[in-house]
């Protein structure tokens, strides 16, 4: 009996720090993504919006892009252009997505109401209510920090999570 009273106690005790490991940052493995500087861009949209002073290409509405094995759909997305790229012409340095903005690849997911995808850096930073799903678990904070190089993803803000053990009764 004092067996079962002594586990008891300490399971309650190691999910107390866990809560409190959680409320300041979780990082997890992320390894589903890949995209990189070179990687292909395809986007589709109900417009395009594109200012050729500023070189800037605005796709809004229902946008869905792919880029290697990862989807975004987003209400708008921002094409960043490399530096030194003339007339909104050329290398893709990044995209600022936002409002609903969801990354998959079918078997992890990010979703969020921001997202900057750094495609020279290899990171994606999301924020505001900020949701990650691997399988049947769930992360949630204000902030995901995705490096797409090393595979991890550090999720801060209030964390809170649900885990599938797997296992069975």
């Amino acid at each position: 009996m004092k067996s079962i009273l002594l586990a008891g106690f300490l399971a309650i005790l190691s999910l107390s720090n866990i809560g409190a490991a959680l409320a300041q940052g979780a990082q997890v493995p992320f390894a589903g993504l890949k995209v990189g500087a070179n990687s292909t861009v395809e986007i589709a949209a109900d417009s395009l919006s594109i200012d050729q002073d500023s070189g800037k290409a605005v796709f809004s509405g229902n946008v869905v892009a792919g880029i290697e094995n990862m989807r975004l759909s987003a209400d708008v997305v921002e094409v960043v252009y490399a530096a030194g790229t003339e007339g909104g012409t050329g290398a893709i340095s990044g995209l600022i997505a936002r409002g609903n903005v969801v990354f998959s690849n079918g078997e992890e997911a990010a979703e969020g109401d921001v997202a900057d995808l750094d495609l020279e850096a290899g990171e994606i930073v999301m924020t505001g209510n900020v949701i990650l799903t691997q399988g049947s678990n769930a992360l949630s904070g204000q902030s995901l920090r995705i490096d797409l190089n090393t595979g991890t993803a550090l999720i801060e803000g209030r964390v809170q999570t649900i885990f599938q053990t797997g296992g069975s009764e």
